[in-house]
């Protein structure tokens, strides 16, 4: 069979593209009361010591989903996260070597559900407070900023905590997590009243256990009412 000039040109434009698009992932926890996120140490590349997203190169045969998990696992243990892809970043300059798009994928996590281990490329995994990121390789200030806006634009229109906080839990608790994403202080009562009138939580009769102060009401989420507002969303300003 006679090999013609079309298809050497077709597989050296499929090995050029798999040479430009990269995965990256913005995986977001919350622990003792603070919004963090994920971030990992370059071991060896031209970033060698530098702290990034969890991310790398896609296999010429998978999907850029299945690449967000694999390389999510090798570099940092995580599996079994719903991942939701973000968008792509495109600018001719973000990578230093040549023009590479990356895609943006993000999930949240209960921290306390998963051990962080380093491995493939990656000398170190770590959590950073929100508050407390060091300059990041390339765009990934950039990346992790627009997943923070979509993160805050998305809690006012679905419920959010199910993944992030334990299964009882106080409206403390409750609204400190949305306090910490939305980067805004809010009154106690005010925060109540909303939150409670949308039907989304159920009380239980319990209250904290092992605490110095008065012990608080636990609550906890009514799954179906979750999954409704999920689905539909809302507009909710607090």
């Amino acid at each position: 069979m006679v090999k013609n000039e079309d298809d050497d040109s077709l597989l050296k434009s499929e090995q050029t593209a798999m040479n430009a698009i990269t995965i990256d992932c913005v995986i977001f926890g919350f622990d003792k009361g603070s919004l963090e996120v994920l971030l990992v140490q370059h071991g060896e590349g031209i970033s060698k010591g530098k702290w990034g997203l969890p991310g790398g190169w896609i296999y010429k045969k998978e999907s850029t989903d299945s690449a967000a998990h694999r390389l999510l696992n090798e570099l940092t243990g995580l599996d079994n996260i719903y991942l939701e892809q973000l968008k792509a970043f495109g600018d001719p300059d973000r990578f230093p070597l040549r023009r590479v798009i990356t895609i943006g994928y993000y999930a949240l996590v209960k921290r306390e559900d998963y051990n962080i281990k380093a491995g493939f490329t990656a000398a170190d995994a770590k959590w950073y407070k929100i508050n407390s990121i060091p300059d990041l390789i390339y765009d990934h200030n950039e990346i992790l900023g627009y997943s923070l806006k979509h993160l805050r634009n998305r809690v006012r229109q679905a419920p959010l905590g199910f993944n992030l906080l334990p299964e009882k839990f106080t409206l403390l608790q409750l609204m400190h997590l949305y306090e910490e994403i939305l980067g805004v202080e809010m009154d106690k009562s005010n925060f109540r009243r909303k939150i409670l009138h949308m039907k989304l939580l159920v009380a239980l009769d319990e209250k904290q256990q092992d605490v110095s102060h008065r012990a608080a009401k636990l609550y906890k989420f009514d799954p179906d009412i979750y999954k409704k507002l999920t689905e539909k969303g809302f507009n909710f300003e607090f």
